[in-house]
């Protein structure tokens, strides 16, 4: 058997970013490592690159290389960075007049419980103030949210969980599980010997996750909401066309 460095660790620092961009999803996930053992030095690269990507997509290739910048930058650099994108990077827009800054802060440095709360936020205010006041949202209220605003918060969760977390994730998974809830339960982490883990300390907050664990909606109150969320129209084109996980 030949020995001997991994390719990733002789190629120079544009030809490895180069061809991370040019893989495939899978082939994209395992130079992650690389790159982020050499974020210093591809930190110009990243800037030129970002300014030719699509703001408006759900690549997750796109996120890493956000966070890899940030990861990698100097304090100019990172200040550079949000004057030139006070609201994040990825653009997401709402029909209801939503910020969802905080939430994009969060997910870029994968501060993932308090993006969680902050989802579950945005989701009652966009349900009304019924849901505001009594504190959940009701399957009945999710019809009238805006596709626009669903479609942001999924990608925003997409494109910085490196296609592991999202709405339309745990609806393509859904499909994998031949539409039985019970078998997504435990896909998710959200279920485990029948027992439904106690929020928040029992669940995993990190990229190492089960794909799909994140965001969280509660089932104690049954499938309704999920059903009623995975079936909007702003979230259901998204997971029925994606039999295979998001791309790079």
């Amino acid at each position: 058997m030949l020995s001997g460095p991994p390719v990733s660790s002789t190629l120079r620092s544009d030809e490895l970013l180069d061809s991370f961009l040019s893989a495939s999803a899978r082939q994209q996930r395992s130079l992650v490592e690389a790159l982020e053992a050499r974020s210093g030095e591809l930190t110009p690269l990243i800037i030129s690159r970002l300014a030719q990507m699509d703001r408006c997509g759900d690549r997750w290739s796109a996120g890493f290389m956000v966070q890899l910048l940030l990861r990698g930058a100097s304090p100019e650099q990172e200040q550079d960075f949000w004057k030139r994108h006070p609201q994040g990077w990825l653009e997401a827009n709402s029909g209801a007049g939503q910020d969802y800054t905080h939430l994009q802060r969060h997910l870029i440095n994968h501060e993932f419980e308090a993006a969680d709360r902050l989802t579950s936020e945005h989701l009652r205010q966009l349900a009304g103030s019924e849901a505001m006041r009594r504190g959940y949202v009701y399957f009945s209220e999710v019809p009238s949210m805006p596709p626009l605003d669903l479609e942001s918060l999924d990608r925003l969760w997409v494109v910085y969980s490196r296609g592991r977390f999202g709405f339309s994730v745990q609806g393509r998974l859904l499909l994998a599980c031949g539409g039985q809830w019970e078998r997504l339960w435990p896909r998710l982490g959200w279920k485990q010997a029948g027992v439904w883990p106690r929020y928040p300390r029992s669940f995993q907050w990190s990229i190492q996750a089960p794909e799909g664990h994140m965001p969280l909606i509660n089932q104690l109150r049954g499938v309704r909401l999920m059903d009623a969320l995975l079936s909007h129209p702003g979230l259901a084109p998204r997971w029925q066309r994606q039999r295979e996980p998001v791309g790079g």
